[in-house]
């Protein structure tokens, strides 16, 4: 991969870009190419001060090439005693008012990853330690028999994956989803799923078993059908050929299965929209979904690196068109926006997607999980019957 010069990144970005550029440590040819050497593997190639850390650091090249003798970036996993597992929302944009995500962080790394800032409140960094310093949550399936358990509980659907993906690489290991299927399997409770992993096929099992009784749909992220660009941009996760199988195996398995084609990044996958609908609907979707790229807070410089880096030439166009949907910003979090956009490019996105949808015979009918048939369990201390 050529590496830009900042004569050369100068000729892409403005003033206002370049000073985000020094900020993060991004000017200067060798030290960057250390940085990438580290990152090999990764979307994110800058590891930014999160924004309530005192201080702020920067690359800067001494002269020594001392960033190459340092070692690439590895998974580390840490564990969190989390107090409570369901998380409540009250976004009137979103279907769910519960999630649960039993990581945080997430090795997928996807660039334009909405849930990167969370790391902040640990006291990282939204770029590479994101990626590769996470944190798994050992007791997510007690705390949630127990939540669950609570007088006065009221059941509704829970989502999962809503934040960071619940297949992601690490699950392999640690079987924290595959745990907390069981618990809402065995009390029939519902669930929403969405995962941008092959890995959701191995929890089949409990999935048809649940999908029997109406209690579980599952939504695969499908972004791109450009592997290259797949790479690049979501670089741990499922290839979209393994994306595409998962949903025919769910499909074929009786697991109601849709397609979230998310995000839709103007000048760069929007594209592809007629042919992402056309490939889940072949594959067994019955609905599909999509969200316009956001980049809040420190989301936004970890993109804007990797776009220069990536895709240089459709740097300017790119933000040009994403402003123009956010009022001239680089993100609008105002309801009812934040995930579509406003203006004409946003419009004509959105006739397309409802167009083809309609055509594929996509959302013809909202799946509505069932709640009737949860049953709570017994709190531990409950004194059993004697009849």
């Amino acid at each position: 991969m050529d590496v830009m010069t900042a004569a050369d990144r100068a000729a892409f970005v403005g003033p206002a870009e370049q000073g985000v550029e020094r900020a993060n440590g991004l000017i200067g040819q060798s030290g960057l190419r250390g940085h990438e050497h580290r990152a090999r593997g990764r979307a994110s190639a800058i590891n930014p001060s999160g924004r309530f850390e005192p201080f702020t650091r920067s690359i800067v090249d001494d002269g020594w090439n001392s960033l190459e003798d340092l070692p690439p970036f590895r998974t580390e996993v840490q564990t969190e005693q989390a107090r409570t597992i369901i998380t409540k929302n009250t976004s009137p944009d979103i279907s769910f008012d519960r999630s649960i995500n039993p990581y945080r962080g997430c090795e997928h790394g996807c660039v334009y990853c909405f849930a990167r800032p969370t790391h902040a409140y640990m006291g990282l960094s939204a770029g590479l330690d994101f990626e590769a310093k996470l944190f798994a949550k050992p007791d997510a399936a007690k705390l949630l028999e127990k939540e669950i358990t609570r007088p006065g509980y009221k059941v509704k659907t829970i989502a999962i994956g809503t934040n960071t993906d619940p297949y992601q690489p690490i699950e392999r290991d640690w079987m924290l989803m595959r745990a907390i299927l069981e618990v809402l399997d065995r009390h029939n409770h519902p669930v929403g799923i969405v995962t941008k992993s092959h890995l959701v096929t191995r929890d089949i099992d409990i999935l048809a078993r649940m999908a029997e009784k109406g209690l579980v749909k599952v939504a695969l992220s499908v972004t791109t059908m450009d592997r290259k660009l797949a790479r690049t941009m979501e670089p741990r996760a499922s290839t979209p050929s393994k994306r595409l199988e998962a949903i025919r195996i769910l499909s074929d398995n009786g697991i109601p299965a849709s397609a979230m084609i998310a995000p839709i990044i103007p000048g760069l996958n929007d594209h592809e929209i007629e042919k992402l609908l056309d490939a889940v609907a072949g594959m067994g979707a019955r609905e599909a979904g999509y969200v316009l790229l956001r980049l809040p807070l420190e989301v936004a410089p970890v993109f804007k690196e990797w776009l220069l880096r990536h895709y240089p030439e459709r740097y300017r166009h790119v933000l040009s068109l994403i402003r123009s949907m956010r009022g001239g910003k680089d993100y609008d979090a105002e309801w009812g926006k934040r995930m579509r956009g406003t203006g004409p490019y946003a419009w004509q996105i959105a006739r397309r997607f409802e167009m083809t949808a309609k055509r594929l015979g996509l959302n013809r009918g909202k799946l509505q999980l069932r709640t009737d048939l949860f049953e709570a369990p017994k709190p531990e201390s409950e004194q059993l019957s004697l009849l």
